[in-house]
């Protein structure tokens, strides 16, 4: 039995305008994302995925602009609302995110509880101690004691802030939840328990999460489908079994996955030669000839488009085609 759709992309283009002229950050993504369901978006640095997740939440720098494309939650469009309405109906109650460092951004001078309660007073319109309530329930939720509430940024680990900031993220109850690197300043063990939470907090609210790493490995760990992306496009979609349990079918999600060192086995880990593309002037053809090592004449003439493996496995590479 299918799962209720949470979240659909179509087509989404957005572009930066610099100096360079306009940056094509992220093209023609579309994908889906059922209720409950975990999708990693896997790339390197400049791939699109925070892009993609700022879109979304509304949040993208006003050198940003949306090119085209339309995003449906539970099948309400939210790219063409204002975004004031989109932050009435939708901002941190249907939909929010962790953003990358964000745990940095807690406010020195005020107990966290009380940044923890801020959005269920000023945007949310609840009474001081009611909302100190709720956060309070939250905070125990992400699995700190009560007594944190009162705590200040300065008393608090690393691990510790980023639940916290998860806390920030969850008290008002939001379906679809974005992570963007939620563990990448923190140690391995720390790690470990900040995934096993978010693991927990899938099971126990039924939460539909977008988690956006570099790492693979980390991944394969939480995600239900793995989404690959590479020079602001999708080069690999399918579920973390096919992708990884029965082997890549994209060079480029090849190559990242032999980037992984090993516990076993004797070969050392490979890299990626030269380096991703300038998305002010992208290669013709496939973006990531330039680095493939099976790039033939085709590659370099003509874009490949999303070829189905079967109905759930989607890859953007000419050697998959007819």
């Amino acid at each position: 039995m299918s799962r209720e759709e949470a979240l659909r992309v179509e087509d989404l283009k957005v572009y930066y305008m610099t100096e360079k002229g306009y940056v094509r950050a992220v093209d023609e993504v579309s994908f889906n994302l059922s209720k409950g369901e975990s999708l990693a978006i896997v790339g390197e640095s400049g791939s699109g995925k925070s892009t993609l997740g700022m879109t979304l939440i509304r949040a993208l720098p006003k050198n940003a602009s949306i090119v085209s494309g339309r995003a449906y939650i539970f099948g309400d469009e939210i790219l063409s609302i204002s975004l004031q309405d989109f932050r009435r109906k939708f901002s941190w109650r249907l939909i929010s995110m962790v953003f990358q460092g964000a745990m940095n951004s807690l406010n020195p001078v005020l107990k966290v509880g009380d940044q923890v309660a801020e959005p269920l007073i000023y945007s949310g319109g609840l009474p001081k101690e009611e909302a100190r309530r709720r956060a309070t329930e939250t905070i125990e939720t992400v699995g700190l004691p009560r007594e944190f509430y009162n705590r200040y940024p300065h008393e608090l680990s690393g691990g510790m802030k980023q639940r916290i900031v998860i806390a920030m993220a969850l008290v008002m109850n939001p379906q679809i939840l974005i992570l963007d690197e939620p563990t990448s300043a923190l140690d391995v063990t720390i790690q470990a328990q900040i995934i096993n939470l978010i693991k927990d907090l899938i099971d126990k609210l039924g939460l539909s999460v977008i988690f956006i790493t570099h790492d693979l490995a980390l991944a394969s760990d939480i995600a239900d489908r793995i989404m690959v992306m590479y020079g602001g496009q999708i080069m690999e979609l399918g579920s973390t079994d096919r992708v990884l349990g029965e082997g890549p079918k994209h060079p480029y999600t090849e190559k990242l996955l032999s980037s992984i060192p090993r516990l076993r086995g004797e070969g050392m880990p490979d890299f990626i030669p030269g380096r991703p593309p300038d998305l002010s002037s992208p290669p013709p053809g496939c973006r990531f000839h330039p680095r493939c090592p099976y790039v033939f004449d085709r590659c370099m003439k003509e874009e490949p488009p999303l070829f189905n493996i079967n109905s759930t496995h989607l890859v953007k590479c000419w050697l998959r085609g007819d």
